[in-house]
């Protein structure tokens, strides 16, 4: 083959593949320990489910994905598990987590030609996971049918989905509180500097909840029943006006049905531990920061992300802790996966805020 037919071929491979990728439609996911999210370029948030999968144990048959699967939660027989394949942010169940995954990218698909071609997806993990980790999301994701797969810092697409300049000599610091995870972060120059992972957020504060009905009433609530509490009147700061909200469960002592008046007040000391950990990490992360990074934090504040930063009373309880202005992001449960859009939208002038390989390569390219 001559010089002008290896050019004309090239050429050529190139107009088909530009051709296909059009017909594609590239994804980002915030992979998240309680929710899924997916971004698909050119149509914004298209997916918002609960991460749960529902299975019969006895054919090992997926019988629910997301909504449908979470409504069982609690209520289905023995041989039916409706289960998270994610704990704290970390697959624990490959195979259950790559038929999620499948799920949400056929679903997205489904409606438009770009079956023709699978898509390439960008995964928000994370900042503390390990190697095996990583590698573990990304065979998951090429698994459920991706073309390509890359990995994001959720910290720093929780930056990149406020509109921070990640990019540019500027400290920006993060905490993104989800379900499994609370990520802390200080960023700069399209890399994390300093970087804490905390396996206390949004289930933890869950737990919390069920432990304190169970010492202080003696009343053993679910789950469910806790988190409705903590979004109810959850807060970390004393309120003006009190909440009050009803806690139903079992009675420890005679086994019935029990109704108790729970305030404000009594989740806010539920919440104070885990709160108390998350705070104090804060503190460590501003302690250990460069000078000149953290007069740049004390000019922008702290940026709260996530569900977590939800809880009431949380941003003034961190501002009055560290002296340093706090702000909640707009729309902070879908910081991550606008993130994820935004660098789809320019991969280019934005792939060095990738999750690299040693050899700095973006991980999975």
């Amino acid at each position: 083959m001559s010089y002008i037919e290896r050019v004309i071929h090239v050429f050529q491979k190139s107009l088909i593949e530009r051709f296909f990728s059009n017909l594609s439609q590239d994804i980002g996911i915030d992979l998240g320990t309680a929710n899924t999210l997916v971004y698909v370029k050119g149509r914004g948030i298209v997916i918002n489910e609960p991460s749960v999968v529902a299975v019969n144990q006895r054919t090992g048959q997926i019988l629910a994905i997301g909504k449908e699967a979470k409504k069982m939660v609690g209520k289905t027989p023995s041989h039916i598990v409706a289960t998270r394949p994610l704990v704290d942010g970390v697959i624990s169940d490959f195979e259950i987590t790559q038929q999620m995954l499948r799920y949400f990218i056929n679903k997205v698909q489904q409606e438009s030609l770009s079956f023709i071609r699978r898509p390439r997806v960008l995964i928000g993990i994370p900042s503390g996971v390990t190697e095996v980790e990583k590698r573990a999301v990304i065979e998951a994701a090429l698994a459920a049918g991706a073309r390509q797969a890359f990995l994001i810092d959720e910290p720093m697409a929780a930056a990149i989905g406020a509109r921070l300049p990640v990019i540019d000599a500027t400290g920006n610091m993060v905490v993104d509180i989800g379900g499994g995870t609370t990520e802390i972060a200080v960023i700069s120059l399209g890399g994390v500097v300093l970087s804490r992972s905390l396996r206390i957020a949004g289930d933890e504060m869950n737990e919390d909840i069920v432990r304190y009905s169970r010492d202080e009433f003696n009343i053993l609530i679910g789950e469910r029943t806790a988190e409705e509490v903590k979004i109810a009147i959850g807060s970390a700061f004393p309120q003006k006006d009190k909440l009050t909200y009803p806690l139903r469960g079992r009675d420890l002592v005679s086994g019935l049905p029990k109704e108790v008046i729970a305030t404000d007040e009594h989740i806010r000391e539920a919440l104070s531990r885990s709160i108390r950990v998350i705070v104090n990490t804060i503190k460590t992360i501003i302690e250990e920061t460069p000078p000149e990074l953290i007069s740049d934090v004390m000019h922008r504040g702290i940026i709260l992300a996530g569900g977590g930063s939800l809880i009431r009373g949380l941003d003034r309880l961190i501002a009055n802790q560290t002296g340093m202005p706090v702000r909640l992001m707009e729309d902070p449960l879908t910081a991550v996966v606008r993130g994820t859009g935004i660098v789809l939208d320019d991969m280019e002038h934005l792939k060095e805020v990738l999750i690299e390989e040693e050899t700095g390569r973006p991980l999975g390219s």
